[in-house]
Parts: C-alpha cells; sequence; structure tokens
C-alpha cells in the first residue's frame, strides 16, 4: 500500500514545538552545569577533543596507506572509548549521557517544529489515459544478480501484454538500437529491467518520441526507483503500472549529448570508476585510489562553469539530475522531487588539513560547496576527462557540457507504491528562536522555481 504522508504540525503547533525544544536543549546544558559544577570545562573538553582526533583519524585512514592507515583506523575507534572511561572514572558518565538524550530530544522536538518550512516537496501525479496497447520492456538478466529470472519478471510482464526482449545474448547488444527499433515496429510504451545506466538510455528515447516509461527495479542500486518512490525488494510490483498507473513528469540530465537519470561525476569519484579493478573490488579499489586523489597526486585538474559561477580545481565533481539531500562526504542523500528543471552540483575542495577534517564533520564545510543551476560547463587540464555516468565509466572530450531536460520524460508508476518519504529539515536554530518568541521571519525555500535560471547556492 502507498504510504500515507504524516500531516505536518501546522502553524499553530509549531511555536510550541520550538519553545519545547529550546527548554530541552536549556535542560541538556544544565544538567552538566548543575552536577559537574567547574568539571563540565573538563567534559567539553574531553568530547572536543575525542572529536577532532575522530576527525582527523578518519581522514588519515582515508588518504594513507600501510600501517598508517591501520593505526588511523584504530585511533578512530578507539577516541570514543577513551572519553567513556574518562566519564565514568569521574562518576560523570550519567550526566553526559543524560545530556546526550536532551539534546536529542530537543533536536527531534525542532525538526517537527520546522516540518512546516519543507514547502511543496511532492512530485504532482497526473492520470493516465488508457494502457499501453503495444508495451516494449527490455530486460537484463544479469542486472541486480539474476532479479529478472529470480522474480519471474519476464512471464508476469508477458501476461500484463508486454513483449519482453532480454538482453542475454553472447555479445554486447547496443541497447538504443533495440528501442529504437521497438518504436519503429509501432512500441507505445517502453520499459527497463535493469541498472540506472540502462535506464537512462532508454528513457532518453522515451523522452524523444513523447513515450510513456516504466522502471521496474531488477537493478543492484536503483537509485532512480528510489527517488521515484518505487519498491527496491520487490520489482514484479514495478509492473503494476502496466494495470494501473500514474503519471509522473520527470526531468532528464544531459552531459555531451548523453542522457542521465541520477548523475554524472568528474575528479576522484570518476577516477575510482574508471579503474578496471572497480566492478570486482569496489571497496579495495577506492581505498587504493584515495590517498593519490585527495593529495592530488593523481587526476586531472577540473574547472566548472555553472550558470557562469566558477568553481575552480574540485577534487570531486557531482552534477545531479536535480539537486540531492547533502548530508554526507559525497553530498549524495535523496532527491525529493525530479521535476524541479534545475542540475544539483556539489563540489569538494580539500586545500589544507582543517579542511579535509571539516568536510568529514558536516555539510557546511569549507571544502563543500553546493548550488543549483540549468548549464554546467565542465573543463580540464587534458583533452579528455573520465566521467562516471549512472555508475558507469566512460571518457569525454574538454569542454563537458552539462544541461536539463525539463519534465521530458513520463514515467508511469503504480498507483500502490511505497512512495518518497518526506524530507527532514534542516535544523536551524535560529529559525527556531523566530518561531519561538513568535516572528514568522523567512522560510528558506526547498527548491527554486524551475524558471529561475540563476544559480542559486544552497550552502
Amino acid at each position: 500500500m502507498m504510504t500515507k504522508q504524516a500531516a505536518p504540525p501546522g502553524s499553530r503547533w509549531a511555536p510550541w514545538l520550538a519553545r519545547l525544544s529550546i527548554v530541552l536543549a536549556a535542560c541538556a546544558i544544565a544538567v552538566v552545569g548543575v552536577e559537574a559544577g567547574l568539571r563540565s570545562f573538563g567534559m567539553l573538553a574531553v568530547g572536543l577533543a575525542a572529536a577532532v582526533v575522530s576527525l582527523a583519524a578518519i581522514y588519515l585512514f582515508l588518504a594513507r596507506r600501510g600501517v598508517a592507515r591501520w593505526v588511523s583506523l584504530t585511533v578512530f575507534a578507539a577516541a570514543p572509548i577513551a572519553v567513556i572511561v574518562v566519564y565514568a572514572l569521574h562518576s560523570l558518565l550519567w550526566v553526559a549521557l543524560a545530556s546526550a538524550a536532551g539534546w536529542g530530544l530537543a533536536a527531534m522536538t525542532a525538526r517537527q517544529a520546522l516540518v512546516d518550512d519543507i514547502g511543496d516537496w511532492r512530485m504532482p501525479e497526473y492520470p493516465v489515459p488508457r494502457q499501453a496497447r503495444h508495451p516494449f520492456v527490455i530486460m537484463n538478466p544479469k542486472s541486480g544478480g539474476g532479479k529478472v529470472v529470480r522474480f519471474d519478471l519476464k512471464r508476469r510482464a508477458e501476461e500484463l501484454g508486454a513483449e519482453v526482449f532480454l538482453l542475454d545474448g553472447p555479445g554486447p547488444v547496443d541497447v538504443a538500437a533495440v528501442a529504437r527499433a521497438a518504436v519503429a515496429d509501432g512500441a507505445d510504451l517502453l520499459g527497463v529491467a535493469g541498472g540506472d545506466g540502462t535506464q537512462a538510455l532508454v528513457a532518453g528515447i522515451a523522452a524523444d518520441h513523447g513515450l510513456p516509461f516504466v522502471v521496474v527495479t531488477a537493478g543492484t542500486r536503483n537509485h532512480f526507483a528510489l527517488d521515484l518512490g518505487l519498491d527496491r525488494e520487490d520489482p514484479a510490483a514495478c509492473l503494476g503500472a502496466l494495470r494501473d498507473a500514474v503519471e509522473l513528469r520527470v526531468d532528464l540530465g544531459v552531459i555531451g549529448g548523453r542522457t542521465f537519470v541520477n548523475n554524472a561525476s568528474f575528479g576522484a569519484y570518476a577516477e575510482i570508476v574508471e579503474d578496471p579493478a572497480y566492478r570486482d573490488d569496489k571497496l579495495g579499489t577506492t581505498l587504493q585510489l584515495l590517498p593519490d586523489l585527495l593529495q592530488g597526486q593523481r587526476g586531472t585538474r577540473l574547472t566548472a562553469l555553472a550558470d557562469g559561477m566558477e568553481i575552480s580545481g574540485p577534487q570531486a565533481l557531482l552534477i545531479g539530475n536535480n539537486p540531492y539531500g547533502t548530508g554526507d562526504i559525497a553530498g549524495l542523500g535523496r532527491r525529493v522531487r525530479l521535476d524541479r528543471g534545475e542540475l544539483g552540483v556539489v563540489a569538494v575542495t580539500v586545500a589544507s588539513a582543517r579542511e579535509a577534517v571539516g568536510l568529514i564533520s558536516g555539510k557546511r564545510a569549507a571544502g563543500l560547496r553546493a548550488l543549483t543551476a540549468r548549464d554546467v560547463i565542465v573543463t580540464a587540464d587534458t583533452e579528455q576527462v573520465p566521467v562516471g555516468i549512472d555508475g558507469e565509466a566512460i571518457i569525454l572530450p574538454v569542454p563537458v557540457l552539462c544541461g536539463i531536460r525539463h519534465r521530458a520524460l513520463r514515467v508511469w508508476v503504480p498507483r500502490d507504491r511505497p512512495g518518497v518519504p518526506a524530507p527532514k529539515p534542516e535544523l536551524n536554530w535560529g529559525r527556531i528562536w523566530q518561531l519561538a518568541v513568535g516572528r514568522r521571519g523567512t522560510r528558506d525555500a526547498g527548491a527554486s522555481g524551475a524558471g529561475d535560471t540563476r544559480p542559486r547556492v544552497l550552502r
């Protein structure tokens, strides 16, 4: 069943929730001051020291090899244990736990107070006038560890009237050519059961011909399907779009004339994906290459122009089909909407140890820039540059042009599907204070309008 989104508390309750969060935060501070007294300064110093050591250690783990890497990992694991031991020896452990619980409750209450600030996050659904008469679905039996066979997708699709083409030949198959031939033969719907790379190829052709498109979650990760609210655990449920569907009109990213549904990545991530060993040992290859990439000993020097705004020398650059939620070092969260008509741009630049530690510590670090744009031009100090497009490594000549096709793709999804969970509002204590004292203030819009072509800096 489609999940029902919880109703926001509304403006009537938001001020009271904001006041409660401030009271809880004050109690979290007070319990330390009252019970620990002057020792609270020592508690704070120990906690901050452990946090700095942990962040530095995890950076060194990523940036070094050999003995230094594993020593750093040991230090990272030992730091919080040391804090617990110190607090326990001074009979302050319960104080720390009580304060942490107070801060946790304060943060939960504050986020609930800010629910109204999220704005309009649901993509509109459109009715489907009729069922497809000649649906054509391309299936990759090898994708996702054999989900096509395991879930009997071919038989189920054919029972719903679809013609199925299996990518099971001895050699490589030109998926785009197969899709174009199906359109020429009268297909009025295209679908793919496979990975995001295959989804993107066929989605571009469906958009070119104005045909509806169906996503079947038979790939390994299926990030596109996740952001469409589809069931990644049950690919067969996605075939329900052939029987009872609603339509979503979503954007498509374009890079060098090629379509992408998720993102195109340059620099560190693209260099890693390009390595031949990556597919067999993703973790090992990443750990092997990251030291050179973080220390600037490998990879091309990039420059990006996002609607004219220059980003110089990023070690990693991500161009998303609509902006991602950015709560981690990779800049990859989830996209609540895929129809804003804008590219999400995330650039990572680490020029010092301070920036490296700050980058790992949070999304507002100096080494992380995020903005939105309609067009991005990427240049490099080489004639060609590796690019990871929806997780697949290719080489493109520079300059590389990236753009967005606004609501170009008509995606049919089952009416009965998990849906997309509501995004969590960003914790903003300044906004909480405004609500608590009764000032409306200004809301931080969740996304700019599609008609605004200026770069919008997210942080």
